[in-house]
C-alpha cells in the first residue's frame, strides 16, 4: 500500500517535475492525450439545468416539463445541474471548508484513518485503491464515509461531524425527491424503486477527493475515465475546475454555476432502466491550484438484487431484460477491489458479455 499521499508529494522542497510513477501514460488501458487542453471543448450552455424547486410545483403544467427535463438531462446527458435545490449556499462552503480542513491536517492523523477493507465505514486513502497493490499512481487523495444507513464521520476538524450531518441530511432529501421524480419520468409507480431497492435502507457513501497543485498537470491525472457505483451521485466543489464528462465522444469542461449540484447518473440506473438512462463517463484532470470535490452517492441497499425494472415502459419496447441480477454489495466489492477502467464492472454483468477473468 502506498503510503504517501499525493499531498506530500506536492509539498516536496523544491518539487519541480512529476514523479515518473505518477505519469498517466504508464497506466494500464489508458493515455491522455499530449495536449489535453486542446483536445476538450467548453459549452456550459448545453449541459442540462434542473430547477428542483418545479418538480414539486403545484402547477401540473410546470411539474410535468419539470419531469420532462429530468429524464431528456438523465437519457441523453447522463448529468444536469441542479438549481434552487433548497440547501443552503452557506452550509455547503461550509462543507467544502471543513473537508479542506481535514486534509490539511498532520498525515498521521488522517492516516489513522486509512481503513483496510472495501467496507470499512471510514477510509482515508491515496490515488484510487487502496486494496490492488497499485505501481502507478493518480494525483488524488480521498476520504471515503459511510453515511447511511449508519453515519460515519471522522473525529476530526472539531465541526466536521456536525456540518456533514447536516448537509447528508438534506442532501438525501433531494436525492429521494430526483429519483422519485426519475421513476415518474419512466412512466413508472413512483414508489417502485424506493420498494423493490430498498431505499429506505439505501447504501449513501460520501466521497471526498483532494486533487493538490500539479507542477505537471498535463502529464497526470486525479481520476481515469470511469461511471459510478449506484443510482444518482451529487456532488460539489471548490471553484477550481477539473470535472470533465464525455459526452457524444468528446470531453467537455463543466464548470457549475453558483450554489448548484452536479448530479450523474450511476451504473446501477442503467440496470434498472435497462439501459435507458446509462451511466455516464467523466474523469478529473487537475491544475497548478488545489481541487476539492465531494461527492454523495446514493445507492440501493447492500442486500438489495439489482436487476431491470418489471416494467415494458421502460424495457426498450418490451427488450429483454439486458443485465444479470446482482446483489448491490457484490457489485461495490467488483468496483472497488478491480482498477478503475471506464465501465468494465458493468460490461461484466450485461448479458452475453465475456465472462470475468
Amino acid at each position: 500500500m502506498l503510503k504517501t499521499s499525493a499531498k506530500e508529494v506536492a509539498e516536496l522542497p523544491d518539487l519541480k517535475a512529476v514523479p515518473s510513477n505518477y505519469y498517466v501514460d504508464n497506466h494500464h488501458n489508458y493515455s491522455l492525450p499530449a495536449a489535453i487542453i486542446d483536445t476538450n471543448y467548453d459549452d456550459d450552455s448545453l449541459i442540462p439545468i434542473i430547477d428542483f424547486s418545479l418538480l414539486s410545483s403545484e402547477d401540473p403544467h410546470q411539474h410535468s416539463k419539470a419531469i420532462q427535463d429530468l429524464g431528456r438531462a438523465c437519457q441523453h446527458w447522463g448529468f444536469f445541474m441542479l438549481v434552487n435545490h433548497g440547501i443552503e449556499e452557506s452550509l455547503m462552503e461550509e462543507l467544502i471548508g471543513v473537508t479542506n480542513e481535514f486534509f490539511l491536517m498532520p498525515e498521521e492523523d488522517k492516516w489513522k484513518y486509512k481503513g483496510e477493507n472495501v467496507f470499512d465505514p471510514i477510509k482515508y486513502g491515496t490515488s484510487f485503491n487502496y486494496t490492488s497493490n497499485e505501481t502507478n499512481f493518480y494525483w488524488r487523495d480521498f476520504l471515503k464515509l459511510t453515511l447511511h444507513p449508519q453515519f460515519h464521520s471522522p473525529d476530526q476538524p472539531n465541526n466536521f461531524r456536525e456540518v456533514l450531518r447536516d448537509y447528508c441530511d438534506k442532501s438525501r432529501k433531494v436525492a429521494r425527491m430526483l429519483l422519485s421524480g426519475i421513476s415518474e419520468s419512466l412512466g413508472l409507480e413512483k414508489e417502485l424503486m424506493e420498494k423493490s431497492l430498498d431505499l429506505d435502507s439505501g447504501f449513501e457513501l460520501l466521497v471526498a477527493n483532494y486533487y493538490p497543485a500539479c507542477p505537471q498537470p498535463e502529464l497526470v491525472l486525479g481520476l481515469p475515465p470511469h461511471s459510478d457505483f449506484g443510482l444518482l451521485t451529487l456532488l460539489i466543489q471548490n471553484d477550481v475546475g477539473g470535472l470533465q464528462i464525455q459526452h457524444n465522444g468528446k470531453w467537455i469542461n463543466i464548470n457549475p454555476i453558483t450554489n448548484s449540484i452536479l448530479v450523474n447518473t450511476g451504473d446501477h440506473l442503467e440496470i434498472f432502466t435497462n439501459g435507458k438512462y446509462k451511466s455516464v463517463l467523466h474523469r478529473a484532470i487537475v491544475n497548478k491550484e488545489a481541487r476539492i470535490s465531494i461527492g454523495i452517492a446514493n445507492c440501493p441497499a447492500m442486500n438489495a438484487i439489482v436487476s431491470p425494472a418489471d416494467s415494458p415502459l421502460i424495457q426498450n419496447e418490451r427488450l429483454p431484460p439486458l443485465y444479470v441480477p446482482k446483489e448491490y454489495s457484490e457489485y461495490v466489492e467488483m468496483q472497488q477491489t478491480k482498477p478503475l477502467d471506464g465501465k468494465s464492472c458493468l460490461d461484466q454483468i450485461k448479458i452475453n458479455s465475456p465472462p470475468l477473468k
